[in-house]
Parts: C-alpha cells; structure tokens; sequence
C-alpha cells in the first residue's frame, strides 16, 4: 500500500489554488486553477496533497451537502530552513498564526490556514541538521 495523496474538500477552489501554488510553492499537476480537482507536489518526495471541489464530491456523498465545520484536517510540510520558508511565504501573503517556534527538542514548526480555514504546519527537523 502506498500513500498516493492527502486530498481536501473545498468550497473556493480558485482562492485553495492559488494559496497552494503561489503562497505555498507547491508544484501543480495539471495546472487547472479553477477546478474541479488539482493535485500539487513538493520539490522532493512523492506524497501530494490533492483539491477537490466539494461540491463534485457531495454528488457521491450526499452527506457532504452540509457546511464544513471545525478544523476537519491538518496538512503537515517538512521544510529545511523554517525561518526563510516562513520570511518567503509571508512576502506571498501567507498569515502565520504561531511560529516559528519550537515544538520538541527536536523540531521547530509554525502554522497557518489556506483560505477554508484548513490548518497547515509546517515542520523543521532539528535532528536532520547534523
């Protein structure tokens, strides 16, 4: 079994675009901006995180009809230099609401939400410093 992708819901797919893209500098599959479905990559590794319209998929589900409430995902993203990651995406409109701070003796984070209030953190691994 293998992780293909973390996939999101969302209601405003063009503004979740742009934030993934242009704040966040993940790498778009296909390049389709304004939906239904978009799946976006880091420079290194292979896991993914995917958008799709929620509206599409509440056509299986019927129960996904409802708003979305409460914090119903957390995506994680390790960073090598937490500090210019951060000084980089603020300077693309990125609005952090802690960090970068540490978590553990052995990692520092910071964490912020894409425009559906999803929470994002992102990770530096102290130990792989050296």
């Amino acid at each position: 079994m293998e992780l293909a992708q973390v996939r999101l819901l969302v209601t405003d797919f063009a503004a979740c675009y742009r934030f993934y893209a242009d704040v966040l500098g993940l790498k778009p599959q296909s390049g389709a901006a304004h939906g239904p479905y978009e799946k976006f990559s880091p420079h290194t590794g292979s896991a993914g995180i995917a958008l799709q319209d929620r509206a599409m998929m509440a056509e299986v589900l019927a129960e996904l009809e409802d708003t979305a409430t409460g914090h119903r995902s957390l995506v994680v993203l390790r960073v090598d230099d937490l500090d210019a990651y951060c000084a980089t995406i603020a300077s693309r409109g990125a609005t952090l609401l802690h960090g970068p701070a540490p978590l553990t003796d052995r990692m520092r984070v910071a964490h912020l939400k894409d425009p559906e209030g999803n929470l994002v953190e992102l990770q530096e691994w102290l130990l792989l410093r050296g």
